[in-house]
Order: structure tokens, then C-alpha cells, then sequence
């Protein structure tokens, strides 16, 4: 998603919602956002972190691939670099690009920019339903899966355990590029 599809992705969580039959409350109670945040999210008066967009898009059971994939609308089989959908965390300055065509598929392929010093977590749910594996690209990623800490260099691999709550972490003065491959559990 482009940073400007900001009011797609509003009224693409305000959709997914409804299609489940969830107030406000309920998706608040269910993502541990607030109900006043969720609403400002949707009438598109706050731009969503990615801590809050996992989160909401976790209790909503999609990826936030498929969140961001929805707001484009896009159903596609190949994805050149310009037209791979990038969004911005307006917090972090985190920044992701869905590289794969589509989101929902069998496997979804996600490249992360993470700035110097910057750190996203997200809760549990955002794994419930998913297996991730994380390829550092360059750079250096303090991985936090839990009580346990991995920290991974240019080259290496990680696959995620069990959910549990996450926290990805640039520890150096230069950004932190990896690719995070995504599959649903079965």
C-alpha cells in the first residue's frame, strides 16, 4: 500500500469489521486497541503503526499483507518493484513492501526497511494463524520472540516458534533490511 491509500485503508478495516459482524467494541475488546482509536482509524483522522495494524489485522484473522492487499485491491501474478505496494509506519519509519503479486496466497513474501534504533512488537494474535520466517538482508535484527532474543546478522534465517509476542529491533546507527516469508498454519 502507498502512503497515500491511507482512506482505502480505512474503509477496508471498516469493511472487514462489518463482514464479521463486529462493533467497534468487539474488535477493540478482541485487538486490544482502543474503540476511540479504531474509529479514528476508520474515519480516517489517525494513520494506524504497524504495531497497531498487526494488531487489528490479527484480531481480524488476515495477515497484514492481506489487510494492505485489500486496501489496493490488487489480484495479480506478477508485482515489478514499482508497482509493489509500500507502506510507512508514520510512527518508526518503519517501512514494508508486499512483494509477493498477491496477499491471501499460499505464501507471502514481505520486505521490511527498519531505521536505525527503531523497534515494532506485536502481540501473539499477529502469529496465531501463520508461520514466519524472517531473512535478514542486510544489516543486523534483534528479534525478540518471547523472553528469548535472537539477534541475526546479514544471511541469516529464522523460523518463528509458537505465537507469542514479537518484537522486532534495529540495534545499530544503520537500517536493517529483511524479508519475511508468510504462511498460513494449517
Amino acid at each position: 500500500m502507498s502512503d497515500e491509500l491511507g482512506p482505502a485503508l480505512a474503509v477496508t478495516l471498516q469493511a472487514l469489521r462489518r463482514d464479521r459482524g463486529l462493533s467497534g467494541a468487539a474488535l477493540a475488546e478482541l485487538s486490544g486497541v482502543s474503540r476511540a482509536m479504531i474509529s479514528r482509524i476508520e474515519n480516517g483522522d489517525a494513520q494506524p503503526t504497524a504495531s497497531l495494524l498487526g494488531r487489528l489485522s490479527g484480531a481480524l484473522g488476515i495477515t497484514l499483507s492481506e489487510l494492505i492487499a485489500r486496501a489496493e485491491q490488487g489480484d495479480r501474478r506478477l508485482a515489478r518493484l514499482d508497482e509493489q505496494p509500500t507502506w510507512t509506519d508514520p510512527e518508526t519509519g518503519y517501512r514494508r513492501r508486499a512483494v509477493s503479486p498477491t496477499s491471501g496466497g499460499p505464501i507471502e513474501l514481505v520486505e521490511v526497511e527498519l531505521p536505525p534504533g527503531a523497534r515494532v512488537a506485536y502481540p501473539a494474535e499477529s502469529y496465531s494463524f501463520t508461520h514466519h520466517q524472517i531473512w535478514v538482508l542486510e544489516g543486523t535484527l534483534a528479534f525478540g520472540e518471547g523472553s528469548e532474543e535472537h539477534v541475526l546478522e546479514r544471511g541469516d534465517c529464522l523460523q518463528l516458534g509458537p505465537p507469542m509476542p514479537c518484537e522486532y529491533r534495529n540495534p545499530t546507527g544503520r537500517p536493517c533490511r529483511y524479508l519475511v516469508a508468510v504462511t498460513r498454519r494449517g
